[in-house]
């Protein structure tokens, strides 16, 4: 984030420092521009309808593809940490992540919910209990593939492990 100015992105952009800044009358400004195009090119619109043969198989997969996995997905989750760290200081930012993580637990609660309703879900499992700790792992875990590289098939059984253990029947 330090290194972006309007110097930066105008030489990125091919354009004069002074038509970035008529585009953008502060840095402020300019970084939540950034994040909602972050948002718009990483993670792609919200899932509606539930995928894949049984709900913890489709939310394996979902998790999956949200981890830093591959350079394209590692260089989303390097400036999706950038821009959490700001969001402690920029209260629109800080509004910006929350939505973000609000709109991905909605998502997940809501095909939780489609599965309880097909019968693959325990209605004793709370979905939106569930959806809060599935983002909870999955920002954990992308954080820890950061500095801590994991090939893909062992970061699968941990995804499935998690899965398995949220999904459980809790009555019995």
């Amino acid at each position: 984030m330090g290194s972006v100015t309007f110097r930066t992105v105008a030489a990125e952009a091919r354009m004069s420092v002074g038509a970035v800044q008529k585009a953008f009358p502060t840095k402020d400004v300019m970084l939540r521009v950034m994040f909602a195009r972050l948002r718009e090119t990483s993670v792609g619109p919200a899932q509606t309808k539930l995928g894949g043969p049984t709900v913890g198989s489709w939310l394996v997969e979902r998790m999956m593809s949200l981890l830093p996995l591959d350079e394209p997905r590692r260089a989303a989750e390097l400036q999706r940490v950038s821009f959490a760290e700001h969001a402690a200081f920029d209260p629109e930012i800080a509004t910006a992540v929350s939505a973000s993580d609000h709109e991905l637990r909605s998502a997940l609660a809501d095909m939780m919910r489609q599965a309880q309703a097909t019968g693959q879900l325990p209605a004793s499992v709370d979905p939106d209990a569930a959806a809060w700790a599935a983002r909870a792992f999955i920002q954990g875990m992308a954080s820890q593939l950061l500095y801590d590289p994991a090939p893909e098939e062992a970061v699968r059984r941990q995804c499935t492990w998690v899965v398995e253990t949220l999904l459980v029947n809790r009555s019995t």
